[in-house]
């Protein structure tokens, strides 16, 4: 008997370790867990192959370890832009020439509260009919200025002064992004950066500024919304700077992320392979890929195939680490914690 017994409570300490060990395990999952720590406790569970995937707009799920599927961008400028019934707003240039951020600030809350409701709505994005949930993180505002009405987006633009623009989109990416500490409303992605002031060959052009123009004007524009705006994430633009590709500025890491402290960088649509194809900055888009990451971009928004097999031939010829994509990945899943797409109703806009 007491053998027996022996044998039974020695089991029940194993059992019992083995619970703490798979709650250990799970530490991304712990709502009460330091943030940082949770990304990478994510990021040591994931394949190279599942990393790879999430270097994409359009990431996959991965069903092993609970990961939704998501898309990186959607619209809502001036509302949000999908199937449902959301309020419209009037357009950017429209809400500028009020001069009035408070106003701004209301407008931006709304939209927010109107895409959190519809992502609630939708069971947190699952009964959505579209292949990702796509509806909180958000490609606007739009910083680019506004100097000549030839240009093809105008209507998008806040004007073309740099402290005007700084403080209409820092009141809109605060009424996006919402005050709580830890959490984010949705994510507001502030667009192109940066001189993209042009639509006839906007892929191809180089806009050719000096340092002190580009830092005075251009950058100051999107600095405010950045350190006091709470926005998450920016977009790269089409066109070069100086003859370099925006979406490998070599100022995106220094300067937007560990001066003003950005989260995660995403080039325009279809702009990756645009290094390739149009600027020819590179032979290869495994090359241009290493130089998107090592320069600050984390996430290419570009045709899925073409993505995973330039980072897997960076990796194999020694272009890239995976340290180099961990950091990415980790950028980028960053923001979607802070949506708290991991938790319950620990994040206040989850209910």
């Amino acid at each position: 008997m007491k053998t027996l017994k022996k044998i039974v409570f020695t089991g029940l300490l194993a059992l019992i370790a083995c619970a703490g060990v798979a709650q250990a395990q799970e530490l991304y999952k712990d709502e009460k867990a330091p943030m940082h720590e949770r990304i990478m406790d994510l990021l040591s569970r994931l394949t190279v192959e599942e990393k790879i995937s999430l270097l994409r707009a359009t990431s996959p799920g991965i069903s092993r370890l609970d990961i939704p599927k998501y898309y990186h961008g959607n619209e809502a400028l001036h509302g949000v832009v999908r199937p449902g019934r959301f309020t419209v707003f009037p357009q950017a240039i429209g809400l500028a020439a009020t001069w009035n951020p408070e106003l701004q600030l209301q407008v931006a809350t709304v939209i927010s509260d109107e895409a959190r409701a519809r992502w609630n709505e939708l069971d947190q994005g699952r009964e959505q009919k579209s292949q990702f949930s796509d509806l909180l993180t958000f490609w606007s505002p739009t910083v680019n200025m506004a100097r000549d009405p030839r240009w093809g987006r105008t209507e998008e633009g806040y004007g073309e002064d740099p402290f005007l623009i700084g403080e209409m989109t820092t009141a809109y990416t605060q009424g996006m992004a919402g005050n709580d500490p830890v959490y984010r409303r949705t994510i507001p992605t502030l667009k192109h950066f940066c001189a993209n002031n042009n639509e006839k060959d906007r892929i191809l052009c180089s806009s050719n500024v000096t340092p002190r123009t580009l830092h005075e004007y251009y950058y100051r524009a999107f600095e405010s919304s950045i350190v006091r705006g709470g926005t998450g994430s920016m977009m790269t633009a089409y066109n070069e700077l100086s003859g370099v590709p925006a979406c490998m500025n070599p100022d995106l890491q220094p300067l937007v992320k560990d001066k003003w402290g950005l989260e995660f960088i995403v080039t325009d649509g279809a702009d990756f392979s645009q290094n390739v194809l149009a600027h020819r900055s590179h032979a290869t888009h495994a090359e241009a890929l290493a130089a998107c990451l090592k320069n600050g971009n984390d996430v290419m928004t570009d045709a899925d195939d073409m993505v995973a097999a330039a980072a897997r031939d960076a990796l194999d010829r020694g272009l890239l680490t995976e340290a180099d994509i961990d950091r990415a990945v980790g950028n980028s899943l960053s923001g979607r914690f802070r949506l708290g797409e991991f938790d319950g109703d620990s994040c206040p806009y989850n209910t």
